[in-house]
């Protein structure tokens, strides 16, 4: 039996059927197992003509789905003439192979099909090259998948290969080469991000993280007033955006938004946008928005720790925002949320309620293990001034001649690395 050549994969506007045999340790339901996999397909701009789960211990290691499911998916493709089946599942080569040869259409996986949306969604330079080099490492161990079809082709007399593999040698030959400039396109880009988050240390940063759709944009609109992208789709947006917001309590401060995460966010997506989410790696407090409408706030939240543990941002302080207060349907998951987390609080971005709290409860969690300092020094004195600008927040600065008196917020412990010949640093109580 031929298999499905395969071209360069686009989903959108193209006519699927979505399967999936959901992880027994998640368990979602029966109903609700495609609920995730329909808003990605969603996004991707597919049209979905069929569905089909098998609840099982564990997917079958050769199919995924065992012998009955896959005549009936067979069956479903036949009767709705669809042109791509979507699994919500991570296939390994060998699976996605098999269920092509079987069903005789384009399997894409929750891993492509991610990547298939951030490579429709990337705008800038940056998100562009980590995109890229995702869609590159994923490609990489999939090329017999994608040239089987050739290797049918007689190879000539005395040939110990056929051209498909030939071709997929030199096709690895090239993507290696192409992922290794990327990396290094991409290292030059964090050195400069790095550098440049460091520099905005005269503020304290505060970076937005959560599950994707979690009302990050919405809420940084409310809190700075900004106008960023929302739409109501996953991974609407990719980049960082960085916006002053002023709270009473502390003054103005950077808040952040990341690029969303997701389940089974796949590895190399997550290594080459290390980049994008150097904020949230920098950042003095993480506010981590979840979604409490969603029936899955819970799992959402547990994994967006495991990303964030993954790109080195674990135990980081952070207060949990429980989102979309307005439409939650279930007050127990919120009462479960709070009780597991040490700082939480309910907010509607929407609305506006809870967000004068919120701005209380980042101001008091900012200042824990800071005080205000005077400090006295010679105007000259270059290298205090670039201390104070990487490691403290400089409220003011006045000038008396050749003396330079700096009113600051600074960490207490690291008040003694300033003291010095000509320099004097008085603590300031804070009013009653």
């Amino acid at each position: 039996m031929s298999e499905p050549i395969r071209d360069e994969l686009h989903v959108q506007h193209r006519t699927a059927i979505l399967v999936s045999v959901p992880d027994s340790s998640r368990n979602p339901g029966k109903e609700k197992a495609l609920d995730e996999l329909k808003g990605l397909v969603k996004t991707a701009g597919v049209k979905v003509v069929g569905e089909l789960v098998q609840m099982r211990g564990r997917p079958h290691p050769g199919t995924c789905l065992g012998k009955g499911k896959i005549e009936e998916l067979k069956d479903l493709v036949d009767a709705t003439g669809a042109e791509l089946i979507i699994f919500d599942n991570n296939l390994s080569p060998s699976q996605g192979r098999h269920l092509e040869q079987e069903t005789q259409r384009i399997i894409v996986d929750r891993s492509e099909l991610i990547l298939d949306i951030f490579a429709t969604h990337a705008r800038t330079a940056e998100s562009r090259l980590q995109v890229e080099l995702a869609q590159l490492q994923y490609t990489r161990t999939r090329l017999k998948r994608m040239w089987t079809h050739l290797e049918r082709i007689d190879g000539g007399i005395g040939a110990s290969r056929g051209p498909g593999e030939k071709q997929i040698e030199t096709d690895r030959r090239i993507i290696d080469h192409r992922i290794s400039e990327l990396k290094d396109r991409l290292e030059e880009v964090e050195i400069r991000r790095e550098r440049m988050v460091r520099q905005r240390d005269a503020h304290a940063l505060v970076s937005l993280v959560g599950y994707t759709n979690a009302g990050k944009s919405t809420l940084m609109n409310a809190l700075t007033g900004a106008d960023v992208y929302v739409a109501d789709q996953l991974f609407a947006t990719l980049d960082t955006r960085t916006r002053k917001w002023a709270i009473p309590s502390w003054g103005d401060l950077l808040l952040s938004d990341t690029v969303g995460f997701v389940r089974d966010l796949p590895h190399a997506l997550i290594a080459s946008f290390k980049s994008t989410l150097e904020e949230a790696r920098q950042a003095d407090l993480l506010l981590h928005v979840v979604d409490v409408s969603n029936p899955e706030a819970e799992q959402q939240a547990e994994t967006v720790e495991q990303v964030l543990n993954e790109i080195g941002v674990e135990g980081r302080r952070f207060i949990l925002v429980l989102n979309k207060i307005d439409a939650a349907r279930d007050r127990g998951t919120v009462d479960v949320l709070r009780a597991k987390y040490a700082h939480s609080v309910t907010v509607s971005a929407v609305t506006g309620e809870g967000l004068d709290k919120l701005g209380s409860l980042v101001g008091e969690l900012l200042g824990e293990g800071y005080v205000q300092a005077e400090i006295v020094t010679s105007a000259g004195n270059g290298k205090l001034f670039a201390f104070l600008a990487e490691h403290a927040e400089v409220i003011g600065t006045e000038y008396v001649d050749s003396t330079a008196t700096l009113r600051c917020r600074i960490a207490r412990n690291i008040l003694w690395r300033i003291n010095g010949e000509g320099t004097t640093v008085r603590l300031i109580e804070p009013s009653p």
